[in-house]
């Protein structure tokens, strides 16, 4: 495990406007505003600010310890991340492991395969509805990464290494074609410590899917195998041949349930045909099998390019797709449709539905009617214009047409309103106005 020096970690994001992606001002470091971006205070030599050493110490600092604790224990990760490099006696106090008593922060964290902001990347605060960045260079060395899965306060990375990796484990192609030599990292950003897992072949880094599961377990599915690593166990890759009709499709791995869930197309060249298959995180070799009720009907008919993600607290499956208006094969779609899964019932029904008006957002509709020209015909491609991203509840949906935000949609644990759908303005780089990403929750629970 590498780590960075405190002093370079001690404020690990910075927030934005929610208008563009240049920071906030900067407010004085003696008027702290919590939840506002303050800078990072230089230390004097003996771990306090060079004003610090000859002025008063504040009421606070009287406190005893515990009392201070009891204080402190009722911030918010964020504000206690910032107040930690105010005083000697914070920086000492707010420690990783008292940090790790807070709750997390849940971010949105976007995915891009050349992230720019100079090795950063950027999140949303559903919370405070604000962008932020999270910085990489201080503790990563390579300005080449891409995040692919979180767990719980671990960020999973492909990186660009300047070496090509050693072929330990057999290649799921047999592809001669050069491309760069990458590996799996995992890291805590907000700690600044990060490692690197043992080196895979160059097909799994380009055709592998990366799935975080708790204890620091990782897998990467393929069309005809995966691979499992844990910590705890050998520190290698096991490889899992897939028993599955063809590639799995949106694999999610569902915390509470302790099973990976994916979508598989058993139909025709002409007409596809999903279905749900499942199988334990204790029987990955041999335990893949369909999920499958007679009372679901054709629940899976209805929809166009599914999408499974993590439903609220890890005991549900979303499937997401475009609405058929009908079900002829080429037939437009009329909305997105959020279906919802019940893993104690295994039982389906409807979460969410797009409102109309923000549909014909992606359509190109309102785009058309501001310009004054022509509507155009709805896409026969039905909602392959959308990309839908997202998990434990929380889906985000991007699109060509729908440049500079995102909709999002809050599941509803009640069931009964649909959830909560709004727009997320301000969505900062990244100009191809398609984005992609997953829930982060960051915090000082686990370290690489």
């Amino acid at each position: 495990m590498t780590r960075t020096p405190l002093a370079a970690c001690c404020f690990p994001f910075q927030y934005h406007s929610s208008s563009s992606s240049s920071p906030l001002p900067l407010p004085s470091p003696r008027r702290i505003s919590l939840g506002s971006f303050v800078p990072l205070i230089p230390m004097a030599a003996g771990g306090g600010t060079a004003d610090e050493e000859s002025a008063p110490a504040a009421p606070i600092h009287h406190l005893p310890p515990d009392a201070l604790h009891n204080v402190l224990l009722r911030l918010p990760l964020r504000d206690a991340v910032v107040c930690r490099p105010v005083s000697r006696l914070f920086h000492e106090t707010l420690s990783s492991p008292f940090l790790a008593l807070l709750p997390a922060l849940r971010l949105l964290l976007l995915r891009h395969p050349r992230p720019e902001g100079g090795g950063c990347l950027h999140a949303f605060d559903p919370e405070r509805r604000r962008w932020l960045r999270l910085p990489f260079t201080s503790f990563l060395p390579h300005q080449s990464f891409s995040p692919v899965a979180s767990s719980s306060s671990l960020l999973y990375l492909w990186i660009e290494t300047a070496a090509p990796a050693p072929p330990t484990l057999p290649s799921s192609s047999s592809s001669s074609t050069a491309h760069p030599a990458k590996a799996l990292a995992v890291c805590n950003p907000f700690a600044g410590t990060y490692r690197l897992l043992p080196p895979l072949g160059s097909a799994w880094a380009r055709h592998g899917t990366v799935l975080a599961g708790p204890g620091g377990m990782v897998l990467v599915l393929t069309e005809l195998a995966a691979l499992s690593y844990t910590p705890s166990g050998s520190g290698k890759w096991m490889k899992h041949p897939l028993s599955l009709p063809s590639k799995p499709r949106s694999p999610i791995l569902a915390a509470g349930a302790a099973a990976v869930f994916a979508l598989c197309d058993v139909g025709t060249p002409w007409r596809s045909q999903w279905k749900l298959f499942s199988c334990p995180l204790a029987k990955l070799t041999g335990g893949w099998a369909p999920v499958e009720r007679v009372v679901w009907g054709d629940v899976f008919e209805i929809l166009k390019r599914p999408r499974l993600l993590a439903g609220a607290g890890g005991r549900r499956v979303l499937m997401i797709g475009g609405l058929r208006s009908s079900f002829a094969i080429d037939a437009p779609c009329s909305t997105v449709l959020i279906l919802r899964l019940d893993l104690a019932t295994m039982e389906w029904d409807e979460a969410g539905r797009m409102p109309p008006n923000m549909y014909r957002c992606f359509t190109g509709l309102c785009e058309a009617a501001a310009q004054g020209s022509a509507m155009p015909t709805p896409p026969t491609g039905g909602n392959n214009k959308v990309k839908v991203f997202g998990g434990d509840g929380k889906v985000w949906f991007a699109g060509k047409r729908v440049r500079g935000k995102l909709a999002m949609w809050e599941e509803d644990e009640v069931g009964s309103t649909g959830g909560k759908w709004d727009w997320v303005d301000g969505v900062p780089g990244y100009g191809d106005g398609v984005y992609r990403g997953f829930v982060f929750d960051g915090g000082f629970t686990a370290m690489p």
